[in-house]
């Protein structure tokens, strides 16, 4: 594992401690007490024995890094489009416009759910049809990350199974047709190209941010940069890296879930410090259906405590968190020509 050089930007080096689940353990109320402890404390935590291969991640890793080293001109004729797929070049996302000076400092590709132009959910906002780099450009580039997103799925299905049980549910309640049955299930590859973070500047890899949705699968290379903050409205903020343990996901809660279980379980901030070294990440972002109903759920609520938000459809919260983080298309109109 890399050490961060902090270059003054942080007076010292803390690591988080967080839990570890084991979705191979035949002790589910292991499982359940574990995961729970993690998202009643930071919503952050460690998931080893998932079912995806090192050498597979390895793979992922690879053409990730195969995509992102073609130059600019190239990555930006697959410009991300209105359903937020295709690349996302560095400064285009301002995750923490309050903090950050500019966008921030890293790259991106996103690739969703496939779903054909005549297919009638493909009018949706996050259904439709992915950009993929033209057949035989990236050898097994498509396949590889198609296969990806289909295995990062059943694990976020069987980690989703497991919150269920943590918030008192039947264990199937996240598997239902409108939540995970259709789900908006977004990869994002992410490429931090060695920029090094100043917090008194306002220079991040990536601002401060809680993410949008149900949960979040990450793996990481073995360069440190992620961190959280457990208490958001502590003065000053107190921020703790997140080691990478090697074939661990690291797994964290959205707010739609913290808006779901009523504030129970929590969303926390994160950002990224990068620390002058390349750094390569995949992000897996899982959400319920585009049509589902997200309402204070029947475990989370009693008259000593109401529901702390009205119902809102899922389509409908994501697009406005997205147009909230993203610069407008029309600023890459030069790009096109």
């Amino acid at each position: 594992m890399e050490t961060p050089n902090q270059n003054g930007a942080e007076a010292h080096i803390k690591v988080s401690t967080l839990n570890c689940i084991d979705l191979s353990n035949p002790d589910i109320h292991q499982s359940v007490s574990l995961l729970k402890q993690a998202c009643l404390d930071c919503g952050f935590f460690y998931v080893v024995n998932h079912g995806i291969s090192q050498e597979f991640m390895e793979e992922v890793f690879a053409q990730s890094k195969n995509f992102f080293r073609w130059p600019l001109n190239e990555k930006m004729k697959l410009l991300r489009n209105e359903k937020h797929r295709g690349y996302t070049p560095v400064l285009d996302e301002l995750l923490d416009p309050d903090n950050q000076v500019h966008g921030d400092y890293k790259e991106g590709y996103y690739i969703g759910v496939e779903a054909p132009e005549d297919d009638p959910d493909s009018e949706k906002p996050f259904y439709g049809p992915n950009v993929w780099p033209a057949d035989g450009v990236l050898p097994g580039w498509r396949q590889t990350m198609e296969k990806f997103h289909h295995e990062a799925l059943e694990v976020a299905k069987a980690i989703a199974r497991v919150i269920a049980l943590a918030l008192d549910l039947e264990v199937d309640f996240f598997d239902k047709p409108e939540m995970l049955g259709k789900p908006i299930a977004t990869l994002r590859l992410l490429h931090y190209e060695g920029q090094i973070s100043d917090p008194s500047k306002g220079i991040y890899g990536a601002g401060a941010h809680s993410d949008y949705g149900l949960i979040t699968l990450l793996a990481t290379d073995d360069v440190m940069g992620l961190q959280i903050c457990k208490d958001k409205d502590a003065k000053p903020q107190k921020w703790e890296y997140v080691a990478p343990i090697k074939g661990a996901f690291i797994v964290n809660l959205g707010d739609m879930l913290e808006r779901w279980s009523n504030c129970i379980f929590k969303s926390t901030l994160h950002r990224v410090l990068g620390n002058g070294q390349e750094r390569y990440s995949v992000a897996y972002f899982v959400e319920p259906s585009h049509d589902c109903l997200v309402e204070c759920l029947p475990t989370c609520k009693s008259e000593e405590n109401p529901p702390k938000f009205p119902p809102i459809r899922c389509g409908t919260y994501l697009s406005q968190r997205y147009r909230d983080t993203h610069a407008e298309l029309s600023v890459y109109n030069k790009h096109q020509t």
